[in-house]
C-alpha cells in the first residue's frame, strides 16, 4: 500500500503535466482492473473458513459497551479519532502549500505526496521490525506527530518542508499502526471484528468530518494555521490519552533533577511514594 502510494503520485506527476489530467484520471479508473481480476482468480475452494457468531439482536451495543469499559481500547481509539479527523488532511494542507504558500503546480503536489509515501514506507517498515507494541508508544508518536506538523507549518522554505514531510508520514502511521494493533490484540476473539469495525469507523469515518472544518480554517486563516491547527489537537488529545492512561494504570510523572539533567518518566506511584 505505501509502495503504491510512493509509486502512484510521481506516476500521476507525469502524466499530468505531459498529457493533462483528463488522461490520468482515466489510466486511474483502468488501473482498477488489476484488483478486480485478481479477486475473480481466487480459488474460494482453498480458503479457510473462520468460525462466525451467530447474529443477534443488540451486538452493537454489547461490542460498545465491551470497548467502553475497557480502557487499553477505548483510548487508543479516542486518541486516533481526534488525529485522524484533525491530523490526517493532507490532501487539503499539501494542495494549499503547493499552490498558495510555494507557487508550485501539480508537479510539486505530487513530490510532497511521494516524500510522505516515503516516510510511510520507512514507518511501516519499522513497525514490522518491533516485537512488541505498547501503548507509551503509541502516545509518544502521536505528540511527535503533531509536533512536527506544527513545525512544518512554520517552514520558511520549500525544502524545509519537504524535508520534513518524511517523518511526518513515518510517525504518521507509526501511530496508526501502533494503536491498530493494541487494539487488535487487547481484544477478544469473539469481540475482535465488531472492536475493529468502531476502530475502523472513528479513524477512516473522522477525516472526512473534519476536513471541511481544517479547509475552512485554513481559507480563513491560512494554510499554515490549518496546518499549524491539526498539529496543536494531535499533541493534545495525545497527551492527554496519555495522562490518562497513566492514571488508569496507577502511574504518575516523576521528574529527577540528580546529575544535572532532568528525566522526566511515568513510575508507579508506590514507587513514588517509597522514594520520597
Amino acid at each position: 500500500f505505501q509502495s503504491a502510494r510512493l509509486i502512484g503520485p510521481a506516476v500521476a506527476g507525469v502524466l499530468i503535466t505531459t498529457v493533462g489530467s483528463g488522461w490520468a484520471f482515466l489510466l486511474n479508473g483502468l488501473s482498477f482492473l488489476a484488483p478486480l481480476i485478481g479477486l475473480l482468480m481466487m480459488r474460494t475452494s482453498e480458503l479457510h473458513a473462520s468460525v462466525r457468531v451467530p447474529r443477534a439482536k443488540g451486538q452493537l451495543r454489547e461490542g460498545l459497551s465491551y470497548v467502553r469499559g475497557r480502557p487499553e481500547l477505548i483510548w487508543p481509539i479516542v486518541l486516533v479519532g481526534f488525529v485522524g479527523t484533525f491530523g490526517f488532511n493532507f490532501p487539503i494542507w499539501l494542495t494549499a502549500f503547493a499552490d498558495g504558500v510555494f507557487d508550485g503546480g501539480a508537479g510539486m503536489y505530487s513530490f510532497f505526496n511521494i516524500l510522505m509515501a516515503a516516510g510511510s514506507l520507512a514507518g511501516a517498515l519499522l513497525s514490522a521490525r518491533r516485537r512488541s507494541t505498547r501503548l507509551r508508544m503509541l502516545v509518544a508518536a502521536g505528540t511527535a506527530f503533531g509536533l512536527l506538523e506544527i513545525a512544518a507549518s512554520l517552514s520558511p522554505t520549500v525544502w524545509f518542508f519537504s524535508l520534513l514531510l518524511v517523518p511526518i508520514g513515518m510517525l504518521g502511521l507509526t501511530t496508526n499502526i501502533t494503536a491498530n494493533t493494541s487494539v487488535q490484540m487487547a481484544a477478544d476473539p469473539e469481540m475482535r471484528g465488531r472492536v475493529m469495525s468502531l476502530y475502523m469507523m472513528v479513524f477512516a469515518g473522522g477525516t472526512p468530518v473534519g476536513a471541511p472544518i481544517v479547509g475552512w480554517i485554513s481559507d480563513t486563516y491560512g494554510a499554515r494555521v490549518g496546518f499549524a491547527s491539526g498539529g496543536v489537537i494531535s499533541v493534545i488529545a495525545a497527551l492527554a490519552v496519555g495522562f490518562a492512561l497513566a492514571r488508569v494504570g496507577g502511574l504518575r510523572l516523576k521528574v529527577d533533577l540528580r546529575q544535572g539533567r532532568p528525566h522526566v518518566r511515568f513510575v508507579p506511584r508506590e514507587r513514588l511514594a517509597t522514594a520520597a
